[in-house]
């Protein structure tokens, strides 16, 4: 998995700390943006309908963002299962790739080299 977030991975962030309403500052440091990205995912998750802003000083998760977040979860999941049997896979091309070249190496150039005596004769 790559070290960087993803917008998805961000946006679930957001909605995982404003899910029990929470001001800006607080879902700046725990979703760990700067306050300019902030604003600008607010902003994006304001106009999509995943937040809302109560009360004047609340974000809080709307019945969408649940949703987001539950569906996020769900993929989460998936992808990270997938990632791991891609590895595994990877693992056995490259387990294979090395006994071709053990192969290769030990025996190959012996028998390149009896095949080209051969070919002289």
């Amino acid at each position: 998995m790559s070290k960087y977030r993803d917008r998805l991975q961000i946006i679930a962030r957001i909605l995982s700390v404003a899910s029990g309403g929470a001001k800006k500052t607080r879902i700046m440091y725990q979703a760990n943006l700067s306050y300019k990205l902030l604003c600008q995912y607010l902003d994006d998750v304001l106009d999509a309908g995943l937040v809302c802003f109560e009360k004047g000083e609340l974000y809080v998760l709307t019945d969408k963002g649940k949703e987001f977040l539950d569906r996020h979860e769900e993929y989460s999941k998936r992808r990270k299962s997938l990632e791991q049997h891609l590895n595994n896979v990877n693992g056995e091309k490259a387990a294979l790739e090395k006994m071709c070249l053990s192969v290769g190496k030990i025996g190959g150039n012996a028998n390149r080299l009896s095949n080209n005596r051969e070919l002289k004769k």
